[in-house]
């Protein structure tokens, strides 16, 4: 072997180590890049993982609030239909008194809302002809045990309502009707009907 083919036999021998050294670095760099890949991969698996269990759980309590909200409004729904199914049952008795009960019931009502004795008591058609003289006589009477004058009157014209009658002097009226007593009644007492109802 000369010179020159010892020079060309080393150089090849050093070529196919720094081959095979560059594969090995190659594959050894190869391998590195895959398991950071597959690193990165598995991460970005359990990070889209935790958002979607995270997002789940964030709907599952903004449907839990929702459904608790559209529950407490049902039974505040349902609270207020009993009260005013208590309002409209009182009225109903109120509107079906007759006879010795509702003529009580009147004249005391006329008896409270005069304030000089000498007003006018206005009722439907159907009560001022069944009820208007004796109610009128009885809060009279009332008033004048009570010291005040008695010069209560029966109006001569028929008031536009159903029950219960208005107290009237010149333009000032109190107004006893039945409609206008639950009016104020719902007003004035629907917090504690719903107290005794759902105390």
């Amino acid at each position: 072997m000369n010179g020159i083919d010892k020079i060309t036999a080393r150089i090849e021998t050093d070529a196919v180590a720094d081959a095979a050294r560059i594969a090995e670095d190659s594959k050894a760099r190869c391998e590195a890049i895959r398991a950071e890949g597959e690193k990165q991969a598995q991460q970005a698996y359990w990070d889209k993982v935790k958002a979607g269990v995270a997002a789940a759980e964030d709907r599952v309590q903004r449907l839990a609030k929702t459904a608790d909200m559209e529950a407490r409004k049902s039974v505040l729904s349902f609270k207020q239909s009993l009260v005013a199914e208590a309002f409209d049952k009182a009225e109903a008795r109120l509107n079906a008194m007759t006879g010795e009960e509702y003529v009580s019931l009147l004249s005391a009502l006329a008896a409270r809302a005069a304030v000089t004795g000498t007003e006018e008591l206005v009722f439907s058609a159907v009560d001022r002809k069944l009820y208007g003289k004796k109610v009128t006589d009885r809060a009279n009477a009332a008033l004048k045990a009570a010291g005040k004058k008695a010069g209560l009157t029966l109006a001569a014209e028929d008031g536009a309502f159903r029950r219960g009658l208005i107290c009237r002097q010149g333009s000032v009226s109190v107004n006893c009707t039945v409609e206008a007593l639950m009016a104020q009644a719902r007003e004035d007492m629907a917090s504690d009907v719903a107290a005794q109802l759902f105390g």
